[in-house]
This record gives C-alpha cells, sequence and structure tokens, in this order.
C-alpha cells in the first residue's frame, strides 16, 4: 500500500476524531479504551473490526501525542525494521512473544 494512502486514512481518522471528540491528548480515556477492545479481542479474536479498533485508537493516540501522519508511518516503518532484524523467542500459546535482549 502506498505510504500516502496510509497518511490519508490517518489524516481522515484525524479530522474526525477533532471534530467528535475535541482536542487534547485523551491519553487515559484512549487507554481505557483500548484495554475494553482488547476484552473484546478476547471475546472475539477472529472479529478483524475489534482488531481494527486497537490500531484507530492507537493512531489516535500517536496524533494527539503530537505526530503528524508522515511522523506515524514513518515511525511504523522504522519499528519494523527494527523487529524483522532482532531474534525471537517463540512462546507458548497464552504467552507473550518477546525479542531476545542483550
Amino acid at each position: 500500500m502506498n505510504n500516502k494512502i496510509i497518511e490519508y486514512i490517518i489524516q481522515r481518522q484525524k479530522d474526525w476524531s477533532l471534530a467528535t471528540f475535541g482536542e487534547g491528548e485523551r491519553t487515559e480515556g484512549l487507554c481505557k479504551h483500548i484495554a475494553k477492545e482488547l476484552d473484546e479481542i478476547r471475546q472475539s479474536p477472529n472479529d478483524l473490526m475489534e482488531w481494527v479498533d486497537v490500531i484507530i485508537l492507537a493512531l489516535d493516540g500517536a496524533w494527539r501525542a503530537g505526530y503528524t501522519p508522515v511522523q506515524i508511518v514513518d515511525a511504523i516503518m522504522q519499528k519494523q525494521a527494527i523487529n524483522f532484524k532482532r531474534k525471537w523467542v517463540r512462546a507458548g500459546e497464552g504467552e507473550p512473544t518477546e525479542h531476545k535482549r542483550g
């Protein structure tokens, strides 16, 4: 997918969110909402819309923390590059998968 499309999606979400919820970081509210959505994912792990809810809320938190859509896309790509280079330890079902440290 073209980065410009992703930037457009983030900007569109930002415009709607500002008009709907107003300004401000709203960090605590977003974190509580993400926690609620994570519970919904646990109940319906194959529901794509629940996963997307978390993505949208995370994007909302990122731009509310002061980052532009371009910065958010760049950070996603940078973090992927970091993760792709790391060595990972596979965990059992129900446990978090962590990268090797050190």
